[in-house]
């Protein structure tokens, strides 16, 4: 397998649609990497460009060093696996893995051998005399890559292969997929639009937006360390609380977070000390966006490290019982014996434990977890935080961990910068 880089990546397509904006990447040999993103933010153009399904724009890309821009498809030796991955329902699994060597004409005992190896490490040697349509859901799914694993390409790149299947099937295959990597070892690339999947798979995960890279991480450091707004509600279900128009104020020598009708949360020095260029926040007036998780918001009776500093009071509208867990949705803007104000950003979304007594109606105390606050800037969406001693990067990974993504208005000014180039290109023509 190989490793793949990009560098200043620029895909636009004829009718003038700018899909990926000047994207660099570094997959590792041996890694897998998930691309994620909402439809349309350009996740599926970069796979093609990596496999040579599409031409880039500008910018280069480089499998083991060498450039390969200019090199047809079918000359890059990379597999693609597509939701309808291909197995041959005549031919019995044996037959499956055999046949791209076969059109190779590679000799039959080398065929015989690389196809007994493969059928091994997939759990496939007791089923190699079968047909696929006798075969589970799994095994299907083991022969398709075990047809592109047998002639040993440089990188396996993977669109959306699961998003055919039913919920059910699409977890356990999620789960297949990452155990048959860890028995592989090869390069991986997968495409997806499902932020949990990608969670699941990835080694590390690049989010993309309009286009653009927003951050690239590993799982637990994009759910823990957002990079912005973007990502913070992409990643984690259900998705982020979100408070606009927060501020930050100093009372009395004791530093607070006001956010969402009047509510008010003391901020540690701890924390404060994280905050990038405090100063321009605190009694400034200056608008910041406060995020909780869902699960960083608990009942205060059942969490041993509450602090009274930063307990709440809310409603309880809806306690939905998911078995695993209670899903609270909550009003924060309570009048006149707790009735709702109305539709206001004031609603807040809290996990806690299955066997918590709720009902809708309730008035409950939430203690918001101190460790686990987020704050955006309420203009540029960057994270307002540094990183703090808990964050951990693989020193091989530096260089994309300390990726800082652009704000919306330098995204927009780079758009239209590209746009008044096309045109001036167009009247020259």
């Amino acid at each position: 397998m190989s490793e793949i880089l990009l560098k200043g990546i620029h895909k636009v397509y004829p009718a003038g649609t700018h899909a990926v904006c000047d994207l660099s990447l570094h997959i590792k040999d041996g890694e897998f990497l998930a691309i994620a993103g909402p439809e349309g933010c350009g996740k599926s153009s970069v796979l093609r460009m990596i496999a040579g399904l599409e031409e880039v724009t500008s910018g280069e890309i480089r499998l083991d060093g060498a450039l390969v821009n200019e090199k047809e498809a079918r000359d890059r030796d990379l597999a693609v696996v597509l939701p309808d991955y291909i197995i041959y329902a005549h031919l019995s699994v044996y037959d499956n893995l055999a046949y791209g060597l076969k059109r190779r004409k590679v000799p039959k005992e080398i065929i015989d051998m690389k196809v007994k190896a493969v059928a091994e490490i997939l759990g496939l040697s007791d089923s190699l005399s079968k047909k696929p349509k006798t075969l589970a859901g799994a095994q299907r799914l083991r022969v398709a890559l075990g047809r592109i694993v047998v002639r040993e390409p440089k990188a396996v790149l993977f669109d959306e292969p699961l998003s055919n299947l039913d919920a059910n099937l699409r977890l356990k295959m999620r789960t297949e997929l990452a155990k048959l990597h860890a028995r592989l070892g090869g390069t991986f690339v997968y495409i997806t639009h499902d932020a949990r999947e990608a969670m699941t798979l990835g080694t590390r995960i690049a989010v993309m937006k309009d286009g653009f890279l927003q951050q690239i991480d590993t799982p637990r450091n994009l759910y823990d360390y957002p990079a912005n707004l973007f990502v913070a509600d992409y990643i984690g279900s259900p998705h982020m609380n979100f408070y606009e128009n927060s501020t930050i104020t100093l009372e009395e020598g004791r530093i607070y977070l006001n956010f969402g009708a009047g509510n008010k949360i003391f901020l540690s020095k701890e924390f404060v000390s994280r905050i990038k260029n405090a100063d321009e926040y605190i009694n400034t007036g200056k608008v910041v966006t406060f995020g909780i998780r869902p699960e960083d918001a608990r009942i205060e009776k059942e969490f041993v490290a509450a602090s009274p500093d930063t307990v709440i009071e809310a409603r309880v509208d809806v306690a939905e019982k998911l078995g695993e867990k209670t899903q609270l949705y909550c009003e924060l803007a309570m009048v006149d014996g707790g009735k709702s104000i109305g539709d206001s950003p004031t609603q807040l979304i809290a996990d806690v434990p299955q066997r918590t007594e709720v009902s809708a109606g309730d008035i409950v105390k939430l203690a918001l977890d101190p460790a686990h606050l987020h704050l955006f800037d309420g203009y540029t969406q960057a994270t307002m935080l540094e990183r703090d001693e808990q964050y951990e990067v693989l020193p091989e990974f530096a260089d994309d961990a300390a990726f800082l993504p652009r704000t919306p208005q330098e995204e927009q000014a780079l758009r239209d910068g590209e746009k008044a180039q096309q045109k001036k290109g167009a009247k020259r023509r």
